[in-house]
């Protein structure tokens, strides 16, 4: 056990760890003061996540949750990250565990080898060269039962396994693919999943208080409220490229992105498509009340050398002020981060383009705006490829001031997929990849 693990304390809702952790912290570059001249964009600082044993953590939140870990360190805290209010403190989300796949002859399986795994909210600050965990706030349901990372529904989701492929796992209509992440002003967060696609509204203790889902999911069993609200050409997303980005803007609204093109009409048309969507919704009404379609780069753009289109996925959105957002487009090797302006004009909710049988259906078109699709007009701000020290797979974005990045990766809990991911003794071999908080200067301001 590692002294980091040992320091683990706290109630079941409040994980801190041990300030025994505090290191000294790294002198940041004063806010504001330009970079050399002609310089590019350059990493200032990087924090690494010290091994932390996952069922420590877990069994801490809520004691008894995970038998055995198999080796699994805490980690896939990246999936997004939102300024908690101090400077140099932000909120975390986990996905929904650590998860795989193994071929076993022509079908590939999802494996779970840590079922009991609870997504939880996780409070960091970077102090020194090290992530501090500060909190952390497991995901319950109305009765505080977790809600699991397992998938919904047999026939839309994939299958769940233990972590050798061999047996099936229940589903669990409750678990949550968590992905985006921001705070509500008033303490309460949102989240969005990738099983529905959902959004999902989450007390400051973590208990849902309701999931939005797209009308005619037929989602039943839970022990939250589930609302219809999102319009059912959502149905057609792809399987683990739900719901990923998520912002909050300053007039309160939320903005979800789609993490690729939904499967429409088929599953040719949406591997093949650039264009998917965000959608704008209104915590005050519980309705959407925008949709916009996105235009990704070719993907060779994003990642020189790579040509399929299906490897194209925002994984972050992050709101500027006013009707700008800053969108992330990436593939597992490379991303950038593009401005977009949400104009009143580019609004195509409840139009031809949400109608399933529209043919050609958006995701075919080989040019939205020919076609008279208003897409929205997008500012590269940086290729974080070209950016020295910056880890793959970014998921987690936030701004400080005015021309500084920061970025989270999402380890995947150190696995890999494949039947290597375990030793004989079905322990964990370890990717080696660690989770990282990297903080990036722009070579000029944001704002």
């Amino acid at each position: 056990m590692t002294t980091a693990s040992r320091m683990l304390r706290g109630a079941a809702a409040v994980l801190p760890l041990s300030a025994a952790l505090a290191l000294t912290a790294v002198a940041w570059p004063a806010e504001g003061a330009p970079a050399p001249h002609g310089s590019p964009a350059r990493v200032v600082s990087t924090a690494t996540l010290p091994d932390l044993p996952l069922a420590e953590f877990s069994n801490r939140l809520l004691p008894g949750s995970v038998a055995d870990d198999r080796g699994v360190d805490l980690g896939g805290i990246g999936s997004d990250l939102y300024p908690a209010g101090r400077r140099g403190e932000y909120w975390t989300v986990t996905d929904r565990g650590p998860n795989g796949q193994i071929a076993v002859g022509k079908e590939k399986r999802r494996t779970f080898p840590v079922p009991g795994f609870d997504p939880a909210i996780v409070k960091i600050r970077a102090v020194g060269d090290r992530i501090e965990v500060l909190k952390a706030i497991p995901l319950t349901t109305a009765s505080g039962a977790p809600v699991t990372g397992l998938p919904n529904l047999p026939g839309r989701d994939e299958a769940p396994y233990t972590y050798d492929a061999k047996s099936p796992l229940s589903y669990d209509p409750n678990g949550l693919d968590t992905e985006g992440l921001v705070r509500d002003r008033d303490g309460s967060f949102w989240l969005v999943d990738e099983y529905g696609p959902s959004l999902v509204h989450v007390s400051a203790r973590g208990r849902v208080l309701a999931r939005h889902v797209p009308k005619g999911l037929g989602l039943t069993g839970t022990d939250y409220p589930v609302i219809e609200s999102l319009p059912s050409i959502y149905l057609q997303r792809k399987i683990n490229r739900g719901f990923e980005g998520l912002a909050l803007l300053p007039d309160g609204d939320l903005v979800m992105a789609l993490q690729s093109p939904l499967l429409n009409p088929d599953k040719e048309s949406g591997e093949n498509s650039r264009t998917t969507r965000l959608l704008r919704f209104s915590p005050r009404t519980g309705q959407v009340t925008a949709e916009y379609a996105y235009r990704f780069d070719p993907v060779g753009e994003v990642e020189p050398g790579q040509t399929k289109t299906s490897e194209l996925k925002i994984s972050a959105l992050v709101a500027l002020g006013g009707d700008r957002l800053l969108v992330q487009e990436r593939t597992d090797k490379a991303a950038r981060l593009y401005e977009i302006r949400l104009r009143r004009g580019s609004d195509i909710l409840g139009s031809a383009w949400d109608t399933a049988g529209t043919s050609p259906a958006l995701e075919q078109l080989d040019d939205p705006a020919a076609a008279g699709v208003p897409v929205p007009a997008k500012r590269l701000v940086v290729d974080l490829g070209t950016v020295e020290g910056v880890p793959g797979k970014i998921e987690g974005v936030a701004v400080e001031g005015g021309r500084t990045l920061v970025l989270l990766n999402d380890n995947d809990f150190g696995m890999t997929d494949g039947p290597g991911a375990f030793d004989a003794a079905g322990r964990l071999v370890d990717s080696g990849i660690e989770t990282r908080l990297v903080k990036v200067r722009l070579d000029r301001p944001l704002r």
